[in-house]
């Protein structure tokens, strides 16, 4: 079998590439929005702030969790979610190291 194309990047550049690919839909934008505003972990408020259907919502975030942006812990039978500080952090990074050129070729 050959090599996947993601083998030919560094392992960062794959990281960034998945947390990009995780923020880029409006709804995860929202929760991820949400989430930094109230700046605790809540487990139900979410569908209450966001005009999508709880599936929507739950989806949303399985994609955000999976991608590590934000954890999970289970209290009792609700899940709670919060910000991953670290992985939150690179995102802010990636964005931060975006400049634009000194010159403009336009």
């Amino acid at each position: 079998m050959g090599i996947t194309k993601t083998d030919l990047f560094t392992e960062n550049q794959n990281e960034i590439a998945t947390l990009a690919k995780a923020i880029a839909h409006p709804a995860r934008v929202a929760i991820i929005e949400y989430l930094l505003k109230v700046n605790a972990c809540i487990c139900n408020d979410i569908v209450n702030e966001l005009p999508l259907a709880q599936p929507t919502i739950s989806q949303h975030l399985k994609e955000l969790k999976n991608a590590g942006i934000i954890k999970g812990n289970i209290e009792g039978n609700a899940i709670c979610y919060c910000i991953n500080e670290v992985k939150f952090s690179k995102i802010q990074g990636l964005f931060a190291s975006v400049k634009a050129p000194n010159n403009s070729c336009c």
